[in-house]
């Protein structure tokens, strides 16, 4: 028997279902997209920090200067993140989507034509503008189409993708650096990456927002006998972005700690970014060398999401997300303990499984307490929060790096900036996901 189903709008949405197998064929192309987000980002990792000084005009010791491109990646990124959520849920999530991707066209060209450490701000700025809006909607959408008991193994599929992207791309453009020139090597990569997400997006992605309205017209209807409910943040009916906002910043003590969680972690891949490749240089590292080790971190924060989101939505997203916190970051003080490249290796990958342990697990926690209804504008929310925090952990550990006169000291900033950050999540935060935890009386 079925029965017409429909948004507040009026709209007829019986031919829609959710789940990852019954929208497998839109899954899987949000996948594609998120792996070419990744290569976005990625092409951005080795070769330009490591060959700041030579090829850039970056002079040697200044770190503040260094760092100022991963800091207006931070801030930019994390403001379209804010932007996209709320933007989606009025336009829909394939037009914000494809225009990700518009603003990353200039961006290999600037690479290639840059004449000083100007113009790879610039681009940069344009790199947070692509991922804010592009990542975001490759994670909301898939959190459309699937149900609540699948948001971990979605998150962490999303971010394995992702991530390998991310690292792939280093590796890659390390070698295409060696074989063409660092210059025509990230042009040929980037030119490939973007014009393929421009087609892929224009031809194969539907959007999704039919999908969530769909869930926010179940979440109205009396709840299933036996169905475990969410303990929801409380708001109004239709919250505006100034309340969702604050619900997510402290008004939610739960949300709170989620969301500066989210921010202090991005002093991680601030510090892999901008520090990881120079410190690694200066020890005489080669460029395809830095992009196995750097690759490290990304293939096991990556790899390691395919069962660690899977994992929390059997034993939940608290500890995950704690001990994700604390493992993260001893895997980054311990690059500093020791000085060869299995070393290196070992210390990147027990960062990057730490990260792959809180990473998902954190927005499906975002998504957990959050209604359907604003559920985009508060995973838009945290993510302005977390992305924020590229650049403040970018100007923490150039300052660090700064007063110091090493790179050495941006790994223990950030090191300590976790332990303290995953000790307030333990004492604020919640188990979030409603089979271990439902609201009272369910």
């Amino acid at each position: 028997m079925t029965t017409k189903r429909q948004d507040f709008t009026g709209n007829d949405l019986s031919h829609l279902a959710h789940g990852i197998r019954e929208n497998l064929d839109q899954f899987v192309h949000q996948l594609i997209q998120v792996l070419l987000v990744g290569f976005a980002i990625g092409m951005m990792r080795t070769v330009v920090p490591a060959l700041a000084e030579e090829e850039f005009g970056v002079a040697q010791g200044s770190f503040m200067l260094l760092s100022a491109f991963v800091v207006a990646f931070g801030v930019v990124k994390g403001v379209l993140n804010f932007v996209a959520g709320r933007l989606s849920e009025r336009v829909g999530r394939k037009k914000v989507l494809l225009w990700g991707w518009l603003f990353a066209i200039p961006i290999p060209f600037m690479i290639f034509l840059a004449p000083n450490w100007g113009w790879i701000v610039a681009a940069t700025v344009l790199l947070g503008v692509n991922q804010g809006l592009a990542w975001s909607m490759t994670q909301t959408a898939k959190l459309d189409i699937t149900r609540p008991d699948q948001r971990g193994l979605t998150l962490g599929l999303n971010e394995f993708s992702g991530y390998v992207g991310v690292a792939l791309a280093g590796v890659i453009t390390g070698y295409a650096a060696a074989w063409l020139g660092p210059r025509e090597g990230l042009l040929v990569f980037g030119i490939l990456t973007i014009g393929a997400a421009l087609v892929l997006t224009q031809i194969w992605v539907r959007d999704t927002l039919p999908w969530a309205k769909l869930e926010a017209a179940n979440h109205r209807k009396p709840q299933a006998a036996g169905a475990f409910r969410p303990r929801y943040a409380k708001s109004s009916e239709t919250p505006d972005t100034w309340e969702v906002f604050a619900l997510m910043s402290w008004r939610d003590r739960r949300l709170a700690a989620v969301s500066q969680a989210g921010l202090v972690e991005k002093f991680v891949d601030a510090l892999v970014w901008v520090m990881f490749p120079v410190f690694l240089y200066t020890q005489g590292v080669s460029l395809p060398n830095i992009g196995w080790i750097v690759g490290v971190y990304g293939f096991v924060w990556g790899g390691s999401q395919l069962f660690t989101g899977r994992l929390s939505d059997h034993v939940g997203r608290f500890w995950p997300n704690v001990l994700g916190m604390w493992i993260c970051g001893a895997g980054i003080a311990m690059v500093v303990m020791g000085d060869s490249v299995l070393w290196w290796s070992l210390s990147a990958g027990v960062a990057g499984f730490g990260m792959a342990l809180l990473y998902p697990n954190l927005s499906a926690a975002v998504a957990d307490i959050t209604p359907p209804g604003w559920r985009g504008s508060a995973i838009g929310i945290y993510r302005f929060w977390r992305d924020l925090g590229y650049g403040v952990g970018a100007m923490g550990l150039g300052i660090a790096a700064h007063f110091t006169g090493t790179t050495e000291a941006a790994f223990w900033f950030v090191a300590i900036s976790m332990f303290l950050s995953g000790a307030l999540l333990w004492w604020w935060g919640e188990e979030t996901h409603p089979r271990l935890n439902p609201a009272d009386g369910a």
